[in-house]
């Protein structure tokens, strides 16, 4: 952590401590030199974010969002059906609010992961070149933003705003993964501890931070005692920059004690599901209830990075969503309860807090999980692993709103019209990320983020 207190001498230490803050370990006057001098460049950045809420375990296509009421019991939704503000269109039982605002969403009911392993795909996987998504775009992108030195990839799991909460699920794939990038552009975990979370944390007595100039001068005599090897050219122009980042927005982003009230409580997804409505015979009992002290909260922190220049976040809970009925997990009409209502409740949230903000067409959602479940219940109550047809769910980022894209046969359990792929999803949101023509004019990429930008969009299927 760095400390700056009246009994705290402030040397070259903790000059080069500072600059610590720029991840991949460049130095973050460093960094903000990069982006003083890179005037010039080719930028193909937009000024669009990603939200990537990873619904893990697998949720079921008929529960959420093509819930095929006209099929027989048993292949039906389990939690009934409820209407839509799309002629026609309705949603499993548990998302009234989603579908009081269907007129805002993109649904896919023709999306394919093409198989029921549980892994982390599409966030993770092959068309991702097995590193987190955000990775591409932090590769092109830089790691950290040059005047506020806000991580421009950012994972959050559930310890991120509550830490009572289990660690992340890594057994089926690490989220934080770089694949052939490099480590230096994993994403950010906040709540993870390590240096560079540390080193975020400003400790600052408020009245040497209400002068500003006495910190300042100190930069001023170190300034004058350190060699000249380069790291103090254009420090006159840059120190003020990087003592603003230091007491700026970086680590504020990841402070919910900064919201009004009103707005944590509007988000907060804990009282829908105590610990005491859960059946605590499932193994499972507790990533239950951390999904629903955390998920509302979480989608939270997500606004506050995006709206503050975070270019893409992950958002997940443990793992919640195998919903099979055996010694592990509950079935899909008790599980729907357990998670349903959270996730209802917090994506609304976060779709009307962005349209309050004025920031529907700056941020894409995107909710989905690695599958989705078989079509025909089984005789447990649960839905079993189905890679065949899987949930997906878009808003806002510019694409058209109110629209479903694709069929399903149905039972559910097939693609009726052309595949959409977790190739395709990757691709819409790096479209929305990068313009793409300017990309492929940028020298030195990896060939995988190119190759990750061919497939076809989404909304090519529309």
């Amino acid at each position: 952590m760095l400390n700056f207190s009246s009994h705290t001498r402030f040397g070259r230490r903790n000059f080069l401590q500072a600059g610590s803050l720029a991840l991949g370990g460049l130095a973050l006057p460093q960094f903000l030199a990069r982006g003083v001098s890179g005037a010039g460049e080719i930028r193909p950045i937009t000024d669009k974010a990603v939200v990537f809420l990873f619904l893990h375990g697998g949720p079921s296509q008929t529960e959420t969002f093509d819930p095929k009421m006209t099929a027989p019991a048993g292949v039906s939704s389990a939690t009934g059906e409820v209407s839509t503000k799309l002629p026609g269109i309705t949603f499993g039982g548990t998302f009234p609010k989603l579908a009081a605002m269907a007129d805002r969403l993109t649904i896919v009911r023709s999306f394919t992961t093409m198989d029921g392993n549980h892994d982390i795909k599409p966030i993770v996987g092959r068309d991702t070149g097995n590193a987190n998504l955000g990775s591409l775009y932090s590769r092109v992108a830089g790691q950290n933003r040059p005047i506020s030195g806000l991580p421009t990839n950012v994972a959050l799991f559930p310890r991120a705003v509550d830490p009572s909460t289990q660690a992340e699920t890594s057994q089926f794939g690490k989220f934080n993964s770089s694949g052939t990038l490099g480590t230096g552009y994993a994403p950010f975990v906040p709540g993870a501890g390590g240096d560079l979370q540390q080193n975020m944390e400003l400790t600052l007595p408020m009245d040497r931070l209400d002068d500003r100039r006495l910190v300042l001068s100190s930069l001023d005599r170190m300034r004058r005692k350190v060699d000249n090897a380069g790291i103090m050219e254009g420090i006159d122009d840059l120190r003020q920059q990087a003592f603003d980042t230091l007491c700026g927005g970086a680590a504020d982003a990841f402070q919910l004690s900064q919201e009004e009230e009103s707005v944590i409580a509007n988000y907060d997804t804990a009282p829908l599901m105590r610990p005491d409505m859960i059946d605590k015979k499932w193994k499972n009992y507790n990533n239950y209830v951390d999904n629903a002290k955390s998920l509302g909260k979480l989608m939270l922190l997500a606004r506050r990075l995006v709206e503050r220049g975070c270019g893409f976040v992950t958002v997940t809970t443990n793992f919640v969503w195998d919903m099979h009925s055996d010694v592990n997990n509950a079935g899909v009409e008790e599980g729907m309860r357990y998670m349903g209502h959270p996730l209802d409740h917090a994506v609304s949230a976060f779709l009307e807090d962005l349209a309050q903000r004025g920031l529907s067409d700056k941020v894409l959602l995107v909710c989905c999980g690695e599958m989705g479940r078989t079509p025909r219940i089984n005789a447990k109550g649960g839905r079993d692993h189905w890679g065949n047809l899987a949930p997906l769910l878009l808003a806002g980022g510019g694409l058209p709103e109110g629209q479903v894209i694709g069929q399903s046969t149905r039972d559910g359990g097939e693609p009726q019209t052309e595949p959409i792929r977790p190739e395709n999803l990757v691709s819409t949101v790096l479209g929305t990320l990068f313009d793409v023509s300017q990309l492929r004019l940028t020298r030195g990429l990896p060939p995988e983020i190119l190759r990750a930008t061919s497939p076809a969009p989404i909304t090519s299927f529309a």
